[in-house]
């Protein structure tokens, strides 16, 4: 595995959780991460990874799907359904769309096929750590529409007063959307804007995004996301 030159630490340690059970990928991340500045916690089994995600709840997880005692997706669900909701970026030599959307679709951040670049899994890794708590900037505190209240500066998201379990990128999709004021926004401006530039998805992680944030926020009453045929989605309040 190639080595990248590492950059400043940032004042704020965060913990990156690698499951991986190929002993020279999972070294490679640990010696490239920590020399980002990333505290690494490393299990080469999916039973493992579990354990360790609960008990050391890890700002982010770089997960293997084939994975001894327990598989990658086994683990991105359990997590997800316990209500996890650290970024996961799944590896895998498995590069079949239906693999991604099968991720996605479970909750992972990100889907990254094996072999991939060391320096662009970094740049991932840092993307989505960019999307955590800390990086709030928005203007106004809350964004309301139907009995939905998003509270930008906690990152919460509460329906009908419940609170709506949500990642990371799920929170930013939504406030991408909803500052765009009625503006449609193709698949790319969503990419740019959550992404940032740079970042290369397909259009099914789009719309995987878009489907997940409906189930969340949607019912028979209130309708948020519209297709517009030849150019993206549009949200209304």
């Amino acid at each position: 595995m190639e080595h990248v030159k590492p950059r400043s630490a940032s004042s704020e340690t965060r913990t990156v959780l690698v499951v991986e059970d190929d002993p020279g990928i999972s070294l490679g991340l640990r010696i490239n991460l920590e020399k980002e500045g990333y505290n690494v916690i490393v299990q080469g089994d999916g039973e493992g990874g579990l354990v360790a995600a609960r008990t050391s709840n890890p700002d982010l997880l770089i997960l293997d799907v084939m994975l001894p005692r327990m598989n990658g997706f086994e683990v991105l669900s359990t997590l997800r359904k316990e209500g996890f909701v650290m970024p996961i970026i799944v590896l895998s030599a498995r590069t079949g769309e239906m693999d991604k959307v099968t991720g996605l679709e479970l909750g992972a951040e990100d889907y990254v096929a094996k072999p991939f670049s060391l320096a662009e899994l970094l740049a991932r890794v840092r993307a989505a750590l960019r999307r955590g708590p800390s990086q709030a900037t928005n203007k106004t505190a809350n964004i309301t529409f139907s009995d939905v209240v998003v509270d930008t500066r906690a990152r919460e998201v509460r329906k009908a007063g419940k609170l709506v379990e949500m990642t990371a990128t799920e929170f930013d999709v939504l406030v991408c959307f909803a500052e765009a004021k009625g503006r449609a926004l193709s698949r790319d401006d969503i990419f740019r804007k959550v992404w940032g530039p740079g970042h290369h998805g397909t259009p099914r992680t789009i719309d995987n995004f878009i489907q997940q944030l409906r189930a969340k926020l949607e019912d028979d009453t209130h309708k948020h996301f519209h297709t517009v045929r030849g150019v993206g989605y549009r949200f209304d309040t």
